[in-house]
């Protein structure tokens, strides 16, 4: 069908005219909200009786909203990926949105959000400085130019309608990538109460009333399809520009307050959502699998001479490796479910395998040393103390990133791209040319790990060891000569 012949997308035409009760206020309607939280509500509409409207608010004067406003706030979500072995490709309407409004077009209609009498979410994604207090918004008046500030205002207003009644406070789920979001959150609006000398009893309220749900979320968004739009749009029977594309793999962990569970039925659909007491965990089991796994697998990936994520996770010993260290040697040092690390590590495994998505190791490769030290380095720190020997895989890896870091393999050069003094550092190591002085030097840098590596007992041997094998034989069977000689 030409796209000249297309009907505009409206709720008509593909029968989505449900009028829903607005439960929830989200302030951010870019990709990944679309692709992630309004994804996770219109499901639970569909499949669990949910029945919650979204109000989208615009969170900058460069918005356009307007543009969803055009087709009556429908959208064309199409998830992409593998999960569980099996390949995903689905395409759906998402019409959990009733309105969307820009309050620097029209700034009554976004106060008079606050009189909504079901109104009981906030969800909101304004990048990782949308959370930020901005001592210059002095006035209450608005619109506001920050996220806090405009939400203040609108909570406040909320406070004023309903004369502070326990049961108008509202639940507030954020999902910027920072380190406890929501308790973040809640500090600014106190501090703007302050600045403009708001009731204390509006203080009160917001802590006594209003639940913040620190989050960790995870979902690729890459959003409209810019270099494959034909072949998206050759799907549909009418026009979309609002179309975004989703990766299928989906994390949502939600730190409870109140009653949380019992008010949104996350758990009545299939996705991995998870509500929980204590977030740090899960937030722990993020970057030593998803992040860590990334990290532990770039180097053997490209001294065997690959290029991309899922090229490494098809490769007879890059895949097989990345499965051992993590199954083998991360997971145990975690002390969560081994269900629930289980099935996280097959999903991440899933996503790595994604064929819809490209991910070059070249990019996973910035600042490799400080990424190793976060994500990969405690775990073979908790390894050996909990089992009081090396774990090889981890160990091995260690030794790819010290020879990755010598700039070139075989005549391959390699793509170092961190800080100079590092990049330097390793070039001086590597003038020594006995493998055993290379180890010494290369783990007892501090600079590098904040520690003195060679005191872990058997490290620098075992790591001179393969890097001997690596320049020596090709990856595999340097790999299987490092285990046969610690086995």
């Amino acid at each position: 069908m030409e796209n000249q012949t297309k009907q505009k997308l409206n709720r008509e035409t593909v029968g989505q005219n449900n009028k829903l009760p607005i439960k929830i206020v989200q302030f951010g309607g870019g990709n990944f909200m679309r692709g992630f939280t309004d994804y996770i509500i219109d499901k639970m509409n569909k499949e669990a009786d949910f029945n919650a409207g979204i109000v989208n608010v615009q969170p900058t004067p460069n918005g356009s909203v307007h543009k969803l406003e055009a087709q009556y706030n429908l959208y064309t979500l199409f998830t992409r990926g593998i999960k569980k072995g099996e390949l995903i490709d689905e395409k759906q309407i998402v019409s959990a949105i009733q309105k969307s409004v820009n309050p620097y077009a029209d700034y009554e209609e976004f106060l008079a959000l606050a009189k909504e009498e079901e109104l009981e979410f906030i969800f909101s994604n304004t990048t990782e400085t949308g959370i930020a207090y901005d001592e210059t918004e002095t006035s209450y008046q608005g619109p506001h130019r920050n996220f806090p500030a405009k939400l203040t205002v609108l909570l406040h207003e909320r406070f004023r309608h309903f004369k502070g009644a326990a049961d108008k406070g509202v639940r507030i789920i954020p999902c910027e990538l920072i380190e406890d979001n929501a308790f973040a959150l809640r500090e600014m609006i106190i501090r703007y109460a302050r600045l403009w000398n708001l009731e204390n009893e509006f203080t009160e309220w917001i802590n006594q009333y209003n639940y913040f749900h620190n989050t960790l979320v995870d979902r690729i968004v890459p959003g409209y399809p810019k270099d494959d739009a034909s072949s998206y749009e050759d799907r549909l029977g009418y026009e979309d520009p609002m179309v975004v594309v989703s990766e299928a793999f989906l994390l949502f962990v939600i730190q409870e307050a109140g009653d949380l569970k019992e008010r949104i039925p996350f758990h009545k659909i299939n996705e991995q959502i998870l509500v929980v007491d204590d977030i740090r965990p899960y937030r722990l089991r993020k970057v030593r699998i998803l992040n860590g796994g990334h990290t532990l697998m770039l180097a053997p990936a490209i001294l065997t001479g690959l290029e991309t994520v899922k090229e490494a996770m098809d490769h007879p010993f890059t895949g097989t490796f990345l499965n051992d260290a993590i199954f083998n040697e991360v997971n145990p040092t975690l002390g969560l479910d081994e269900t629930e690390l289980k099935d996280f590590a097959e999903e991440v495994f899933d996503r790595f395998r994604n064929p819809f998505i490209k991910h070059q190791l070249a990019s996973i490769a910035l600042y490799f040393v400080s990424k190793f030290k976060v994500r990969v380095l405690p775990s073979l720190l908790q390894y050996v103390e909990i089992n009081n020997r090396l774990p090889l895989n981890l160990t091995f890896s260690l030794a790819c990133l010290i020879r990755f870091y010598q700039g070139s393999f075989g005549d391959k050069s390699l793509p170092l791209n961190d800080e100079e003094a590092i990049i330097n550092r390793f070039r001086e190591i590597w003038s020594n040319e006995d493998y055993h002085m290379v180890a010494e030097l290369a783990l007892s840098e501090k600079s590098f790990w904040d520690t003195d590596l060679t005191q872990v007992e058997d490290l620098k041997g075992a790591v001179a060891k393969a890097l001997y094998e690596i320049d020596h034989h090709d990856m595999g069977t340097a790999y299987k000569n490092l285990i046969q000689f610690y086995s």
